[in-house]
């Protein structure tokens, strides 16, 4: 089979991370015979310096008409980098929020796993981790605040800047539907995340949830309000299977659960629209302090490409196949230098590779 992907390199070490992804598309490629095509897009700070946008219509037209799309990474150093002193709808990120709005990306998948592995890199304690866990953050991704109305004026002399959080009963339930199907996949349990008990739209949001609950008998269902969730994430992971919840708090707890994991750089994450199109990236930023040095961890970016192999292509064998590739390869002992134990932890037969090596060796083994 052939397919079209749309390829975003972005910007720090996306450059670097795609290329293992690509590697390891192209081994499974030659395993099953498929065929990956491979369109570079422009977005983020590549995409300012070279067109003077984050993100152009050209670049929209590219990504729709891929079967999907990889991403690595967009931004740089908000402090320093010239791209922050542009308006906020000219700087990198706003790119990523106009290409989810634009190619309807409304669901974002975020798994939680934790390899046995790496338990050592597990920042909470043994007694705790237990056995490990297993959970996936349903994200609502093109509403809520984050696409909400904004100003900054002066009022009575005061500069005073607000930001609108509004949801319809129509995107809670398209997001409610999509986390309860993936529910039914694993271990039938959703947690509902939200704020009622200050906010309209999460009271609406529990409603909408309760009525989608009752065309899924078989999937239990409980409401967490969002500071009891962040608690309960370190107190006690493995009670989670399926977090359903809207935008900002999806994007904070999402980034707590990946550290609980041990490091950003092993967390893959899928936006899907409708269909069965999607846009697939690593849950970690750019990390332009790291750049070019070969020493990102691809793993990420592999599994987020094993993601695409699972939820666009429907190719499930393959996404197996690079699952317990990445799985063998740290059963084996390599790791990137954001996942060494620490000094005084256990080092024996751990060796250190850079990005480069940890592709190979995960393509060596589809």
């Amino acid at each position: 089979m052939e397919f079209q992907i749309g390829v975003i390199s972005g910007d720090g070490i996306g450059p670097e991370i795609v290329a293992e992804a690509k590697k390891v598309l192209d081994r499974v490629g030659e395993k099953y015979g498929h065929t990956f095509h491979y369109t570079e897009i422009l977005m983020g700070g590549c995409s300012i310096d070279a067109k003077g946008v984050p993100l152009t219509d050209e670049a929209i037209e590219q990504a729709k008409a891929s079967d999907a799309v990889l991403m690595g990474s967009i931004g740089g150093n908000t402090s320093t980098s010239p791209w922050y002193r542009l308006a906020p709808e000219l700087r990198p990120e706003a790119g990523l929020l106009k290409l989810r709005k634009s190619l309807n990306l409304f669901a974002n998948l975020r798994p939680a796993y934790l390899y046995q592995e790496l338990k050592a890199a597990c920042p909470l304690r043994d007694d705790i981790i237990g056995d490990g866990f297993d959970m996936m953050i349903m994200r609502e991704l093109t509403g809520g605040l984050y696409f909400g109305e904004r100003k900054t004026e002066e009022k009575d002399g005061v500069l005073t800047a607000t930001d609108t959080l509004t949801y319809n009963e129509n995107e809670i339930r398209r997001i409610a539907k999509r986390g309860f199907d993936i529910a039914r996949k694993r271990r039938k349990k959703v947690t509902s995340v939200d704020k009622a008990n200050v906010l309209d739209s999460s009271r609406l949001w529990r409603k909408i949830v309760e009525e989608v609950a009752k065309d899924y008998p078989d999937v239990s269902y409980e409401h967490m309000l969002v500071d009891n969730c962040a608690m309960q994430l370190v107190k006690d992971p493995k009670q989670f299977d399926v977090i359903l919840t809207e935008n900002m708090f999806g994007d904070i707890l999402s980034d707590e659960a990946s550290m609980v994991t041990g490091s950003i750089g092993m967390l893959s994450s899928a936006s899907l629209n409708d269909t069965k199109f999607g846009l697939y990236e690593p849950s970690g930023g750019s990390a332009p302090d790291i750049a070019g040095k070969g020493i990102a961890n691809p793993i990420a970016t592999i599994l987020s490409a094993a993601m695409m192999l699972r939820y666009s292509f429907d190719l499930d064998k393959e996404a197996d196949a690079v699952e317990a590739a990445v799985s063998g390869v740290l059963k084996e002992g390599y790791r990137t230098i954001d996942i060494m134990p620490q000094p005084g932890e256990p080092q024996e037969g751990i060796t250190q590779v850079g990005t480069a090596e940890m592709g190979d060796r995960i393509a060596e083994r589809i």
